[in-house]
């Protein structure tokens, strides 16, 4: 049987190396594609990473796009290419607009015309974020996928454009698009500008110092967390059993208010601290709790969850020379 070949853009990022890692090991053929070509050490094992034909591409220029996938021929295309921090887009809506959803139009043209030339007929998953929904009341927690979007920030209206543009090329041209709302995740390898790295980050350096105070943001606010591996998996599954022109949440189903989390990681690092609110990491924008269904894609896909929060904060630490946890 003939191994399936597979384009990852944004695949040195934190969730593209996952995804690559998730691929190799399930025998596809990789072609990763990223602005900076192969990234260093630190989520790939030696051996994974030399599995994967990577590239160094700027796919804001449509040249490079159909470069990258006509070198690929791919089976099925991974697109994570795109502005992946909130606040970073919050600073540049202009060019959030153009990497999230002007690199999303250029792809999806390209595959357009080969579908039509009868060259490609890919797979497409187009991965969006969860913060699409905006403010919802509690109750309706876990959102499911016919809830209205109702984006606040650009980073989400970004995000919300480029699903408008992936649907509307299914429904134009029978582009086989699938769509993604992927909630929080996190695991080894995230910058520490996310909550969970961040949280970890700081409270080990407590430790170290002795320091028993330590900064956070929002404590009230509650997200919906997913372990990166999951989210890999969740994304292959869709790919392979997802249906085209759907949208799909990628989910726990359940929000941890941020006070909570941060108990449970210096509790997981054993440190006694206390919490001080510190005004650079509050967020005026911040929803003040998310949490998506995953009832659609388990029965679609048969995918579930295997790792808990408590996997997620044990991963970040063990990335961290030092930890014991």
């Amino acid at each position: 049987m003939a191994r399936r070949r597979a384009l990852v853009t944004g695949a040195g990022g934190f969730v593209g190396q996952w995804l690559c890692r998730e691929l190799v090991r399930h025998d596809w053929d990789v072609t990763g594609s990223s602005l900076v070509g192969a990234p260093g050490s630190g989520v790939l094992s030696p051996e994974d990473h030399d599995q994967v034909q990577w590239r160094r591409d700027d796919l804001l220029h449509a040249d490079a796009v159909r470069e990258a996938v006509d070198a690929a021929a791919p089976d099925a295309v991974f697109h994570l290419a795109g502005m992946a921090f909130l606040p970073a887009a919050g600073r540049d809506p202009a060019l959030a607009l153009d990497t999230n959803v002007g690199i999303a139009v250029r792809l999806l043209d390209v595959i357009e015309e080969r579908r039509v030339a009868g060259t490609l007929d890919p797979r497409v998953l187009m991965v969006g974020s969860g913060e699409q929904y905006g403010r919802h009341d509690l109750s309706a927690l876990p959102l499911i996928e016919e809830a209205e979007c109702r984006p606040v920030t650009p980073y989400a209206a970004s995000k919300a454009a480029q699903e408008t543009f992936a649907l509307a090329a299914f429904r134009r041209s029978g582009v086989r698009v699938v769509c993604t709302r992927s909630f929080n995740h996190s695991g080894r390898g995230q910058s520490r500008e996310f909550v969970i790295p961040g949280l970890v980050h700081r409270i080990f350096s407590a430790k170290q110092s002795g320091n028993d105070r330590v900064t956070i943001g929002n404590t009230a606010v509650a997200r919906d967390f997913l372990h990166v591996e999951d989210v890999a998996r969740a994304y292959v599954a869709l790919v392979e059993e997802g249906l085209p022109g759907e949208v799909y949440n990628v989910a726990s189903g359940t929000a941890v208010e941020i006070g909570k989390l941060a108990k449970l990681v210096a509790d997981l690092l054993e440190v006694e601290v206390e919490f001080v609110a510190d005004t650079q990491l509050l967020r005026t924008v911040d929803l003040p709790h998310l949490a998506g269904s995953s009832l659609k894609i388990r029965e679609d896909t048969g995918w579930v969850p295997r790792l808990t929060i408590v996997d997620i904060i044990r991963d970040v630490a063990a990335g961290i020379p030092g930890t014991s946890r």
